[in-house]
């Protein structure tokens, strides 16, 4: 501000006139001019400055000296520096900013480089002498911005280039260190809580995506299958392989209860917390093939430990394969799907059936409406002996490869449910090859709908509605996700397409085990990819529970959108489908027509689509076919199958002792083997005489030829 004092003002002003007086004599006697106090800035350095820098754009002065210390100084406050670097141990005689680059290039007598970050004030690298090759004393120094190389003249000229590292590869963000069986929301605490395959619970801020406590061995060494929540939202209920139900204490996670039966333990799939006439109670299914009810009175011990009575109609007219799935719409229906593809609407409050419903094959919606040939399932028994000698017309008998007809995903409408509405599909569940089916409930119950999202009919694994029933996100095994317009999909009767798909993205590269919207702004995801993310509604990428930096739900600008996760930007299968892949453009026919049709029906069977029909003219083609056989052993189609005369196959029937169960549904637990028997005795050929008197070189030749078509053939 300057002084007040008008006498102190004017006597300044007289010492500046003097002083420029001064000068202008110097200047014109030719005299050595010295700069006005008001035009320098001194600054006071121990052990004085053998090199300085300054930086313009940075408005940053360096300088180094015989202390070995780089100071930074703001030009303007020359009292104190704003940073010190500490690392040479010889005096510094060369400083160059690379305002460009944000590093800072140091030399010092002994020879040493070193690079220097302009922000942080740290070494990033040090070259000594031995390294690179510099010997001799200095003699000058000089950075080239060019070509971002720095060069040192000493006995010899030395160019060293600034070569920066590749960046490292992203390394891989996982929410669990196993499989992710399924996650949950916590809308009291506003909380995601996870569980994995190793028995791992963990628990997650929701706003942030951090980690906020967890604990392993929840049902020692078996695996979590299933977990809900109570209505307060302050008890966590987990069901698992051992066949228990476990309450946890959501605070300190402290078990309060194991819930069990007397009968032998099996595998709990699902469970669903619900309240009828005002008693709240636990449901849970699985491979007991039993709806068991637990109700929740913490002062009644014997009855809350141990479930109700079943009811009668469980007994008698019940599942006759593993429940899979529970789902429960208010006031008073219950749904429950088992591996057989049954699907049984029960009256929670009497226990009686309402109606059941029965999944359609992928069969029973062919476009060409012919009418395929019965399918084996594994849940019918038959018997084959163990040698059985096939007629010259036989058949194969169907065993699908995975999940054929289970379903292990329901999700009511529960807007129309509540209505009653009879025209109007309530139910949606999953199917067979990746299909989708709408049910409806009231006034005959039937499927109104049925299509299949996925472009590769991958097998549905996850259904979530929105409150409204306007949406509905559907996942599948390969990890997309699918989000259909249903607001007016099958409100007035059949509806024979499909609904609109409002978008679809990749969110994983595996199973998606569960979906869970989120205040309905949200998408919840899990997968066997051991990952728990989050997504917009309308797909955008928040993050992976569990990453390094957090993200603030509130600021969108904290997102990971629009990146997407490394594993699915380098999956082959995130990667945009060709149109000759997707069926877009017609694909010109060649001249190989004929040999390239037996190649596709070979990859059907490896596919497992239908094959029209099998003609196995030759022992070429039984052994092609064989060959086929042995490779996909678990693929085997209902089809005629034409053989040779004096030729039949031997089929061997070895179920393992015990099914296995997957992840909501079993795996393959029969196989059917084919083996070749051996035939009559050969009809004999008459010679070919037109060789006589021919070139042998020719004849071997032509011999040769044919014996490679004939591999050729055997190879298709």
């Amino acid at each position: 501000m300057g002084t007040t004092n008008v006498k102190q003002k004017m006597k300044e002003i007289r010492g500046v006139r003097k002083d420029v007086e001064a000068r202008r004599e110097q200047a014109f006697l030719g005299l050595p001019q010295r700069r006005a106090e008001c035009d320098q800035t001194v600054f006071h350095i121990y052990k004085g400055v053998k090199a300085f820098s300054f930086c313009k754009r940075k408005n940053l002065l360096l300088t180094g000296g015989m202390d070995r210390i780089i100071r930074v100084w703001n030009p303007y406050l020359p009292g104190k520096p704003t940073g010190m670097l500490k690392s040479h141990t010889a005096p510094v005689i060369y400083i160059h900013v690379s305002a460009e680059d944000n590093k800072i290039f140091s030399m010092s007598t002994d020879n040493a480089i070193k690079i220097w970050d302009l922000e942080t004030d740290s070494c990033l690298f040090t070259a000594s002498s031995k390294a690179s090759g510099i010997k001799g004393d200095f003699a000058a120094c000089l950075y080239l911005p060019d070509s971002r190389s720095l060069c040192v003249a000493t006995d010899t000229v030395a160019l060293l280039h600034l070569r920066l590292r590749s960046p490292p590869e992203p390394c891989l963000v996982v929410s669990h260190q196993e499989p992710v069986v399924c996650c949950r929301y916590n809308p009291a605490f506003r909380q995601v809580v996870s569980c994995s395959e190793a028995s791992v619970i963990k628990v997650w801020d929701f706003e942030t995506g951090r980690l906020l406590s967890g604990f392993t061995g929840a049902h020692d060494n078996a695996g979590i299958t299933c977990l809900t929540f109570d209505t307060s939202g302050r008890r966590l209920i987990t069901g698992g392989r051992d066949g228990c139900l476990k309450i946890w204490s959501y605070n300190n996670g402290h078990c309060l209860h194991t819930l069990k039966h007397d009968e032998k333990q099996s595998e709990v799939c699902d469970c669903t917390y619900a309240e009828v006439n005002q008693n709240k109670c636990i449901i849970a299914v699985g491979w007991d093939r039993r709806i068991n009810v637990y109700f929740d009175v913490p002062h009644d011990f014997h009855h809350f430990w141990k479930p109700q009575p079943h009811w009668q109609d469980d007994l008698n007219h019940g599942h006759k394969e593993d429940i899979l799935c529970v789902a429960q719409c208010p006031p008073f229906l219950l749904a429950t799907s088992s591996y057989d593809g049954e699907v049984i609407i029960w009256n929670v409050i009497s226990g009686h059936i309402y109606c059941k419903l029965n999944t359609p094959t992928p069969s029973d919606d062919a476009e060409d409406g012919k009418e395929s040939p019965p399918c084996l399932l594994p849940t019918v028994s038959f018997e084959i002996t163990d040698r059985m000698l096939l007629p010259r017309e036989a058949f194969i008998l169907q065993v699908p490869a995975g999940p054929d007809r289970c379903v292990s995903c329901l999700t009511f409408l529960k807007s129309r449910a509540a209505k009653f509405e009879s025209a109007a599909a309530s139910l949606i569940t999953n199917g067979p090859g990746g299909s989708v089916t709408f049910w409806k409930l009231f006034g005959g119950a039937c499927s109104i709908a049925n299509f299949t999202p996925s472009r590769d009919k991958a097998q549905v694994s996850s259904i979530t509605v929105t409150a409204g029933d306007a949406l509905a996100y559907v996942a599948d095994q390969e990890g997309f996700v699918h989000v259909y317009d249903i607001k007016e999909y099958g409100l007035q009767g059949p509806e024979l397409k499909s609904p609109k798909n409002v978008t679809f993205w990749r969110a994983h590269v595996s199973v998606v085990t569960s979906l869970e919207l989120i205040e309905e702004k949200f998408l919840l995801s899990s997968s066997l990819d051991r990952t728990v993310r989050l997504w917009s509604m309308d797909g955008k990428y928040i993050g992976t529970f569990g990453q390094h930096s957090p993200w603030d739900i509130f600021t969108p600008a904290s997102w990971s959108h629009p990146r997407v996760p490394y594993e699915i930007l380098t999956d082959p299968q995130g990667t945009p489908a060709h149109p000759v892949l997707g069926g877009d453009v017609a694909v010109l026919h060649t001249k190989e027509e004929e040999q390239d049709k037996v190649v596709e029906e070979k990859a059907k069977v490896a596919k497992g689509d239908p094959v029209e029909f099998f003609t196995l003219s030759s022992m070429a083609d039984v052994a092609a076919f064989k060959a086929m056989w042995d490779s996909t052993p678990s693929l085997f189609f209902l089809q005629p199958l034409r053989l040779p005369e004096g030729v039949g196959l031997l089929l061997d029937w070895n179920p393992p002792s015990r099914r296995t169960c997957g992840l909501g549904w079993p795996s393959i637990y029969q196989t059917l083997r084919c083996r070749e028997v051996a035939c009559a005795s050969a009809i004999g050929e008459k010679p070919d005489l037109s060789i006589i008197g021919s070139d042998l070189f020719n004849v071997n030749f032509l011999m040769k030829e044919q014996e490679g078509g004939e591999a050729a053939q055997k190879e298709h």
